[in-house]
Protein backbone atom coordinates (compact mmCIF):
# COMPACT_ATOMS: atom_id res chain seq x y z
CA UNK A 1 0.00 0.00 0.00
CA UNK A 2 1.58 3.53 -1.12
CA UNK A 3 2.22 6.13 1.44
CA UNK A 4 -0.14 9.08 1.24
CA UNK A 5 1.77 12.49 0.62
CA UNK A 6 1.28 14.29 3.27
CA UNK A 7 0.57 17.84 1.74
CA UNK A 8 1.86 21.13 2.72
CA UNK A 9 -0.30 22.89 4.97
CA UNK A 10 -1.40 26.51 4.35
CA UNK A 11 -3.33 28.89 6.77
CA UNK A 12 -2.04 27.76 9.97
CA UNK A 13 -2.96 29.12 12.87
CA UNK A 14 0.03 29.19 15.43
CA UNK A 15 -0.62 30.38 19.12
CA UNK A 16 -1.23 32.89 20.52
CA UNK A 17 -3.34 33.41 17.13
CA UNK A 18 -5.19 36.83 17.76
CA UNK A 19 -2.57 38.57 19.36
CA UNK A 20 -0.14 37.45 15.62
CA UNK A 21 -3.49 38.43 13.93
CA UNK A 22 -3.46 41.87 15.50
CA UNK A 23 0.58 42.19 14.93
CA UNK A 24 0.29 41.43 11.59
CA UNK A 25 -2.64 43.23 10.76
CA UNK A 26 -0.77 46.40 12.55
CA UNK A 27 2.11 45.97 10.67
CA UNK A 28 0.29 46.16 7.62
CA UNK A 29 -1.47 48.88 8.39
CA UNK A 30 2.12 50.47 9.81
CA UNK A 31 4.18 49.59 6.64
CA UNK A 32 0.88 50.88 4.47
CA UNK A 33 1.44 54.23 6.11
CA UNK A 34 5.33 54.32 5.55
CA UNK A 35 4.72 53.35 2.00
CA UNK A 36 2.70 55.87 1.61
CA UNK A 37 5.27 58.63 2.97
CA UNK A 38 7.78 57.50 1.28
CA UNK A 39 6.13 57.84 -2.21
CA UNK A 40 5.05 61.01 -1.31
CA UNK A 41 8.82 62.43 -0.38
CA UNK A 42 9.72 60.71 -3.21
CA UNK A 43 13.20 59.39 -2.51
CA UNK A 44 13.31 56.17 -3.81
CA UNK A 45 11.35 52.58 -2.94
CA UNK A 46 11.89 49.15 -1.95
CA UNK A 47 12.36 47.20 -4.72
CA UNK A 48 8.76 45.70 -4.90
CA UNK A 49 6.86 48.88 -4.90
CA UNK A 50 9.78 50.47 -7.20
CA UNK A 51 7.51 47.83 -10.08
CA UNK A 52 4.23 48.62 -8.66
CA UNK A 53 4.58 52.02 -8.83
CA UNK A 54 6.21 51.50 -12.83
CA UNK A 55 3.10 49.60 -13.64
CA UNK A 56 0.47 52.30 -11.96
CA UNK A 57 2.66 54.97 -14.12
CA UNK A 58 2.30 52.69 -17.27
CA UNK A 59 -1.64 51.58 -16.96
CA UNK A 60 -2.65 54.70 -14.85
CA UNK A 61 -4.35 52.54 -12.59
CA UNK A 62 -3.92 52.93 -8.77
CA UNK A 63 -0.54 52.25 -6.88
CA UNK A 64 -3.26 49.18 -5.20
CA UNK A 65 -4.60 48.06 -7.39
CA UNK A 66 -1.47 47.42 -9.90
CA UNK A 67 -0.09 45.85 -5.94
CA UNK A 68 -2.65 43.06 -6.20
CA UNK A 69 -1.96 42.59 -9.83
CA UNK A 70 1.85 41.96 -9.33
CA UNK A 71 1.65 40.23 -6.01
CA UNK A 72 -1.13 37.88 -7.54
CA UNK A 73 0.50 36.98 -10.28
CA UNK A 74 3.43 35.45 -8.15
CA UNK A 75 1.06 34.61 -5.15
CA UNK A 76 0.28 31.37 -8.25
CA UNK A 77 3.51 30.59 -8.23
CA UNK A 78 3.66 30.24 -4.63
CA UNK A 79 0.24 28.49 -4.90
CA UNK A 80 1.70 25.96 -7.05
CA UNK A 81 4.94 25.12 -5.68
CA UNK A 82 4.61 25.72 -1.41
CA UNK A 83 1.23 26.78 0.16
CA UNK A 84 3.06 26.07 3.28
CA UNK A 85 3.98 29.89 2.80
CA UNK A 86 0.50 30.84 2.67
CA UNK A 87 -1.33 32.48 5.41
CA UNK A 88 -3.67 35.65 6.17
CA UNK A 89 -0.82 37.53 6.19
CA UNK A 90 -0.28 36.77 2.57
CA UNK A 91 -3.45 37.57 1.80
CA UNK A 92 -3.66 40.64 4.18
CA UNK A 93 -0.25 42.02 2.21
CA UNK A 94 -2.23 41.40 -1.33
CA UNK A 95 -4.99 42.93 -1.16
CA UNK A 96 -5.22 45.53 1.37
CA UNK A 97 -1.32 47.06 1.54
CA UNK A 98 -1.58 49.22 -1.50
CA UNK A 99 -5.10 50.55 -0.81
CA UNK A 100 -4.18 51.43 2.91
CA UNK A 101 -0.90 53.16 0.79
CA UNK A 102 -3.22 54.73 -1.50
CA UNK A 103 -5.93 55.77 1.26
CA UNK A 104 -3.02 57.71 2.90
CA UNK A 105 -1.44 59.49 -0.14
CA UNK A 106 -5.04 61.15 -0.20
CA UNK A 107 -5.33 61.78 3.08
CA UNK A 108 -1.93 63.45 3.05
CA UNK A 109 -3.36 65.33 -0.31
CA UNK A 110 -6.51 66.82 1.10
CA UNK A 111 -4.99 67.54 5.12
CA UNK A 112 -1.52 68.77 4.20
CA UNK A 113 -0.60 72.15 2.58
CA UNK A 114 0.06 71.62 -1.12
CA UNK A 115 3.25 71.01 -1.59
CA UNK A 116 4.10 70.04 2.51
CA UNK A 117 6.12 66.83 1.45
CA UNK A 118 7.46 68.28 -1.85
CA UNK A 119 9.98 70.57 -0.32
CA UNK A 120 13.72 69.13 -0.09
CA UNK A 121 14.14 70.22 3.75
CA UNK A 122 11.37 68.30 4.67
CA UNK A 123 11.91 65.56 2.59
CA UNK A 124 15.37 64.41 3.90
CA UNK A 125 14.47 65.36 7.42
CA UNK A 126 11.83 62.80 7.10
CA UNK A 127 13.41 60.17 5.69
CA UNK A 128 15.01 58.47 8.59
CA UNK A 129 11.70 58.73 10.17
CA UNK A 130 9.61 57.38 7.67
CA UNK A 131 11.73 54.62 6.30
CA UNK A 132 12.18 53.23 10.10
CA UNK A 133 8.36 52.94 10.34
CA UNK A 134 7.99 51.13 7.05
CA UNK A 135 10.86 48.39 8.26
CA UNK A 136 9.15 48.32 11.67
CA UNK A 137 5.69 47.93 9.72
CA UNK A 138 7.21 45.18 7.78
CA UNK A 139 9.07 43.31 10.40
CA UNK A 140 5.65 43.35 12.63
CA UNK A 141 3.59 41.69 9.69
CA UNK A 142 6.78 39.37 8.76
CA UNK A 143 7.39 38.07 12.52
CA UNK A 144 3.94 37.27 12.94
CA UNK A 145 4.09 33.86 11.22
CA UNK A 146 1.06 33.91 9.88
CA UNK A 147 2.46 33.32 5.78
CA UNK A 148 4.79 35.26 3.56
CA UNK A 149 4.35 37.79 1.17
CA UNK A 150 4.56 36.12 -2.32
CA UNK A 151 7.09 38.47 -3.23
CA UNK A 152 8.85 37.36 0.03
CA UNK A 153 7.74 33.56 -0.65
CA UNK A 154 9.41 33.27 -4.28
CA UNK A 155 13.33 33.90 -3.68
CA UNK A 156 12.83 31.24 -0.45
CA UNK A 157 11.14 28.65 -3.36
CA UNK A 158 13.85 29.48 -6.10
CA UNK A 159 16.59 28.98 -3.73
CA UNK A 160 14.86 25.28 -2.54
CA UNK A 161 14.77 24.10 -5.98
CA UNK A 162 18.27 25.35 -7.04
CA UNK A 163 21.69 24.06 -5.43
CA UNK A 164 23.51 27.52 -6.33
CA UNK A 165 23.38 30.57 -5.99
CA UNK A 166 23.09 30.59 -2.16
CA UNK A 167 19.64 32.36 -0.96
CA UNK A 168 21.22 35.57 -0.03
CA UNK A 169 22.48 35.86 -3.56
CA UNK A 170 18.70 34.76 -5.28
CA UNK A 171 17.28 37.34 -3.30
CA UNK A 172 19.49 40.26 -4.25
CA UNK A 173 19.23 39.24 -7.86
CA UNK A 174 15.45 39.16 -7.22
CA UNK A 175 15.54 42.32 -5.59
CA UNK A 176 17.70 43.76 -8.07
CA UNK A 177 15.49 42.90 -11.21
CA UNK A 178 12.31 44.33 -10.00
CA UNK A 179 14.19 47.40 -9.00
CA UNK A 180 15.72 47.31 -12.76
CA UNK A 181 12.02 46.53 -14.21
CA UNK A 182 10.62 49.53 -12.26
CA UNK A 183 13.33 52.22 -13.51
CA UNK A 184 13.11 50.69 -17.11
CA UNK A 185 8.86 51.78 -16.24
CA UNK A 186 10.10 55.08 -15.47
CA UNK A 187 10.32 54.87 -11.99
CA UNK A 188 13.42 56.62 -10.23
CA UNK A 189 15.84 54.90 -7.76
CA UNK A 190 16.78 56.46 -4.76
CA UNK A 191 18.37 56.38 -1.07
CA UNK A 192 15.47 54.32 0.39
CA UNK A 193 16.08 51.38 -2.80
CA UNK A 194 19.49 50.69 -1.28
CA UNK A 195 18.48 51.60 2.67
CA UNK A 196 15.82 48.22 2.06
CA UNK A 197 17.84 45.86 0.71
CA UNK A 198 20.74 46.77 3.84
CA UNK A 199 18.63 47.59 7.06
CA UNK A 200 15.41 45.36 6.39
CA UNK A 201 17.19 42.17 7.60
CA UNK A 202 18.29 43.32 11.00
CA UNK A 203 15.01 44.97 11.67
CA UNK A 204 12.93 42.32 11.17
CA UNK A 205 15.62 40.12 12.89
CA UNK A 206 15.18 42.88 16.11
CA UNK A 207 11.57 43.22 15.93
CA UNK A 208 10.98 39.66 15.86
CA UNK A 209 13.15 38.98 18.82
CA UNK A 210 11.27 41.69 21.01
CA UNK A 211 7.85 40.42 19.57
CA UNK A 212 8.98 36.93 20.47
CA UNK A 213 9.81 38.16 24.08
CA UNK A 214 5.96 40.07 25.04
CA UNK A 215 3.42 40.02 22.61
CA UNK A 216 3.81 36.38 21.07
CA UNK A 217 4.73 34.80 24.25
CA UNK A 218 2.72 32.19 25.18
CA UNK A 219 1.42 32.51 28.36
CA UNK A 220 2.32 29.67 30.80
Amino acid sequence: METQKKMPRCFQCPAPFWRRMAVMTGGIILQGFGLALLRSIDLGLDPCSCLTQGVSQLTHLSFGTCQVICQTVMFIAVIIFDLSRIGFGTVWNVVFLGYISDFFTWLFRVTLPAGALEQTAVRYVLLIPTLAVFLVGAAAYMSSGLGSSPYDAVPFIISSHVKKPSFRAVRIIWDVAFMVLGVLLGVRPGIVTVAVAFFCGPVVAAVQRFLTRTLLAEKA
